[in-house]
């Protein structure tokens, strides 16, 4: 057994551009100061009330709850109408299929919504490859441990047969939480420096070194 868990936005796909323009309609909505892009960009990975939080920690209780609801709906609309981009990284989907061939079991652990990564890996055809997929829906937010041990039980993975790779200091935080592996990518929303100081064993430059860590 080998047990690959990937976050999603920063890791797997790069949807920054959706997650600020839904996080500038709900501010605007709450009746919030439009947030700063740089920080919208770093709080990617958290569950969606708990990132409201971080960007807005003095707006009243009831203004979070409007932004989060507002979020919600924006992000909905930019699917349903066809203008939300959520690339895959180069090279991840060909990644993706070699693990799958040399053995490795695939898990996904993301702070997006349910509907929100079924959609992603869906237009992608990805989704056969993923033994377990877990959600900032059903689990606290990283980087308490739920969701990863939640793969690890779904597929009957040890922590010593497991390895969350991320591009967060939020991921790299839950794989230590829940003594596992934690390797980080260079290609998301945090700096190399920061996922190293936080305990990842090394960053992947490039898909290439990646599978070299992964495999060596």
């Amino acid at each position: 057994m080998r047990l690959a868990v990937f976050d999603c936005d920063g890791t797997l796909s790069d949807g920054q551009a959706g997650v600020c323009h839904a996080m500038d309609t709900a501010f605007a909505v709450a009746g919030l100061p439009a947030p700063d892009q740089h920080q919208v960009r770093r709080i990617v990975g958290l569950s969606l009330p708990q990132a409201v939080r971080h960007l807005a920690p003095d707006a009243a209780p009831e203004q979070q709850a409007a932004a989060v609801e507002a979020y919600k709906a924006a992000f909905r609309a930019s699917r349903e109408d066809g203008s939300l981009r959520e690339p895959l990284y180069p090279g991840i989907v060909d990644l993706l299929h070699r693990l799958h061939g040399q053995g490795w079991t695939l898990a996904v652990a993301t702070g997006k919504s349910d509907r929100g990564l079924a959609a992603t890996l869906a237009a992608n055809r990805l989704t056969q490859l993923f033994a377990a997929t877990h959600t900032a829906d059903r689990h606290p937010s990283k980087p308490h441990p739920a969701m990863l041990q939640a793969a690890m039980a779904d597929t009957l993975a040890e922590p010593a047969q497991t390895v969350m790779i991320g591009d967060t200091v939020f991921d790299i935080d839950m794989a230590k939480a829940a003594g596992t592996r934690a390797i980080g990518v260079a290609w998301g929303y945090h700096e190399p420096a920061e996922l190293l100081h936080a305990g990842a064993e090394a960053v992947a430059q490039d898909i290439a070194a990646l599978e070299a860590l992964l495999n060596g």
